[in-house]
């Protein structure tokens, strides 16, 4: 039985390579294609359905519905069965549609005549294209061998559309790759770049889905395959002395590298009539879509790494590699479905900014992008598939939108925005040198963040009165085994040297929650950014914080030197971690190394905890910095890399600036210096309603001082904290909508 369906599969696609042969439109190959298919399968009907936008699939050919509902019949997806397979990607088999869960009558089809129904989804890579439906009026539940031949017809139909084999007019049948496309994303780095793609793993695109002789076809997969297991055991044998983590990755490779079932699978596939390329990029579809099923955060990781064997094993057999021999543009935007940090430092300030399918706002792509003031937006669904070098894009990292190859009016529009950035950076370098001084004589004090040296120039060019933040963690992210103090050493001290005696706060080694080491392991909490993280990791593993804490003496080698704890929840965590800063400078001293001349050790303010310590802790702290992100979330109770809670919330809110007069309060009792580090501090409407609550130091991104120093010399302090003010007693949720009415006024 299953020889029998295996040649008839054969057969029809071989009928179906046949039919695409020719110069017919693509509306004409469909309706080829329903034909050969219903014929084929013994059946009245056979439909192709494809989306013509994400929320609705089209009718597009059909061989038995009334052929008048071509491009008629439209359905939301969810909507009848046909929307079912399309929303759950699953396979539905019924010899009885009309009563079947979620049936929908379409009486334009004519289709009330026919009981069975079987519909599989149309996808790559799992990515939804449509559906494929055979009908017939005898009541029966299709085979088993049935429903996997009409899964191989479908994958190739898959590939003939992405290949365009099927452009005709209306939006179902509109050309791939070609259209303008809007992605709304999540915003994770400022500002806004135009320029042309640059993919940071070029598509592989299988040309051959129908096989020529399927006998070659699986002694080409059975080469490449071989091929690919020696190469996961050379780099096997190259990392055994190595990274525990890398090695566990690389022993799965070698797992699914030698699955017999994997290896069963593509055989079959073969045998039915695919190339050996589309019978790996068939199971690599189902993978993932599987993978978007998956809770389980284990399994999930299992199948991402099958699908980067998969890819491995595609470029082995179609020879596309990641050198494709184009050059990267001038302008470019890079496109990757994610991406490490180490990786995207190598392409360095070369972006105009960063596009990924997925990420979070605090990943270490994110850290770095912001490092680099490149503009990145993350969550940006299908940008990879949809997508093509050299296409022109256009990324809003402000408002978390991107404009794949844009049409005029965007364009225009686009470009505007801009040059209105370009003019007020342009009136910004006329106050670069002066200091924030607002209209009531006060002085605010503007600071800003770092964490690589390229970003020292900044500290000249932006008008920064010194840096609030250097953020040591990035050093650690980008490599694969921990550096060695004089490696810190050196960097310290180059920080030091380039910021020609400006003031440097140094946080310790902020990871944990999202930013894991790659030579750290993971640990297993359900909610990791209220777990084991920033000062908790270093004061269970001295080790590494005493390193650090003697690199950055070292560095300082006599001069100043300002450190800062992150996430301090409890005075006896300041504590322990300046017991800690103690014994180093004790031992410093006796091995003869220059002390710094005056130090400084303060702690963030990134918990509500932490605002009522004991008396003592303000007494015995150095300084404060208000951690901005992380103590908004908490305050709230709302993740911030949680889109449907995050925008909820205002950092305007009464309640959230009454905290932060409360802080100030107790600041200004013990006379502890109190800064605010965080994207707030950077933007102007946000610092102006700081600083009015008493916060004279904000620290923040470079290119975010002009913008901010520009509001600050034109409003009076007084006034805002009194329309502040105003707002509580009034009992307002937000005091921003009149603080705009006021600098309106301005």
């Amino acid at each position: 039985m299953v020889e029998s369906t295996e040649s008839e599969s054969r057969r029809l696609l071989g009928r179906l390579r046949e039919a695409m042969a020719g110069d017919d439109p693509g509306q004409a190959r469909l309706d080829k294609i329903t034909h050969l298919i219903a014929d084929s399968m013994g059946t009245e009907v056979c439909s192709v359905y494809l989306f013509r936008d994400d929320e609705t699939l089209e009718l597009c050919a059909t061989e038995g519905l009334n052929v008048e509902s071509v491009h008629q019949t439209r359905m939301r997806i969810g909507e009848g069965l046909v929307g079912r397979v399309a929303r759950y990607g699953k396979v539905v088999n019924t010899p009885d549609a009309p009563n079947a869960k979620g049936f929908r009558y379409m009486p334009e089809t004519g289709e009330e005549r026919y009981s069975s129904f079987l519909g599989i989804p149309i996808q790559r890579l799992g990515e939804m294209m449509g559906v494929l439906v055979v009908q017939s009026k005898e009541a029966r539940e299709f085979s088993s061998d049935a429903v996997y031949a009409l899964e191989v017809v479908a994958m190739v139909i898959a590939e003939m559309a992405e290949l365009g084999a099927f452009v005709g007019e209306g939006a179902a049948l509109s050309p791939m790759h070609q259209q303008p496309v809007l992605v709304s994303a999540t915003a994770a780095q400022e500002g806004a770049a135009e320029g042309h793609v640059w993919l940071h793993e070029p598509r592989v695109v299988v040309t051959n889905p129908i096989a020529d002789d399927p006998h070659r076809e699986l002694e080409r997969l059975n080469e490449a395959v071989e091929e690919l297991r020696v190469g996961v055991d050379k780099m096997l044998k190259i990392s055994e002395n190595g990274d525990k983590d890398q090695l566990q990755v690389l022993e799965t490779y070698r797992m699914f590298a030698n699955s017999k079932g994997w290896m069963r699978r593509m055989e079959e596939d073969i045998s039915r009539g695919l190339s050996a390329e589309a019978a790996v990029e068939k199971e690599q579809s189902q993978a993932r879509a599987r993978m978007s099923q998956v809770q389980d955060a284990y399994l999930r990781e299992r199948l991402s790494d099958l699908d980067d064997l998969s890819n491995r094993l595609l470029r082995i057999l179609t020879g596309q590699g990641a050198e494709t021999g184009a050059d990267l543009p001038v302008d470019p935007i890079l496109i990757a479905r994610n991406i490490g940090p180490a990786e995207l430092l190598e392409y360095g300030r070369s972006l105009r900014g960063i596009v990924l399918e997925e990420g979070s706002v605090g990943s270490h792509a994110a850290i770095v992008a912001r490092a680099l003031a490149i503009p990145l937006v993350v969550n940006a669904k299908r940008i990879t598939t949809e997508a093509l070098n050299g296409d022109h894009i256009m990324v809003d990292g402000d408002q978390g939108v991107v404009h794949l190859r844009p049409d005029e009016t965007v364009v225009s529009a686009f470009r505007d925005k801009i040059a209105m950035q370009a003019d007020a950076q342009e009136r910004y370098a006329s106050i670069r040198e002066k200091s924030a001084i607002t209209q009531d004589e006060q002085h605010v004090t503007l600071l800003m963040n770092a964490g690589l040296m390229a970003d020292l120039p900044s500290l000249e060019g932006s008008g920064a009165e010194g840096v609030g933040l250097f953020r040591t963690e990035l050093q650690f992210l980008v490599r694969d085994q921990m550096p060695k103090r004089s490696e810190l050493v050196t960097l310290y001290q180059r920080v030091l040297d380039a910021s020609h005696g400006k003031r440097v706060v140094f946080r310790t080694l902020d990871i944990g929650s999202d930013k894991v080491l790659p030579y750290m392991k993971p640990t297993d909490e359900p909610n990791p950014a209220l777990g084991w993280r920033a000062i908790r990791v270093g004061l269970d593993k001295p080790g590494v914080m005493r390193m650090q804490l003697q690199a950055l003496m070292r560095a300082a080698n006599g001069r100043p030197l300002s450190i800062m704890f992150p996430f301090v929840a409890q005075f006896e965590e300041y504590r322990a971690a300046r017991q800690e800063i103690d014994k180093t400078l004790e031992r410093e001293r006796i091995l003869g190394h220059a002390l710094p001349e005056r130090l400084e050790v303060g702690a963030m303010l990134e918990t509500p905890s932490l605002a009522f310590a004991p008396h003592k802790f303000f007494e015995e702290v150095d300084f404060l910095s208000i951690g901005g992100n992380d103590l908004k979330q908490f305050f709230f109770a709302a993740d911030r890399e949680n889109e449907r809670v995050r925008k909820r919330y205002d950092t305007l809110n009464v309640s959230f600036l009454t905290f932060i007069e409360q802080i100030v309060e107790r600041c200004d009792r013990f006379e502890t210096p109190l800064s605010f580090c965080g994207e707030d501090a950077g933007r102007p409407i946000e610092a102006v309603c700081l600083a009015a609550m008493g916060i004279r130091t904000l620290s923040m991104r470079p290119a975010s001082i002009g913008p901010v120093k520009s509001l600050l010399m034109r409003v009076n302090l007084s006034d805002v904290r009194k329309i502040i003010s105003d707002s509580r007693h009034r009992g307002d949720q937000s005091v921003r909508p009149a603080v705009m009415r006021y600098l309106r006024e301005l």
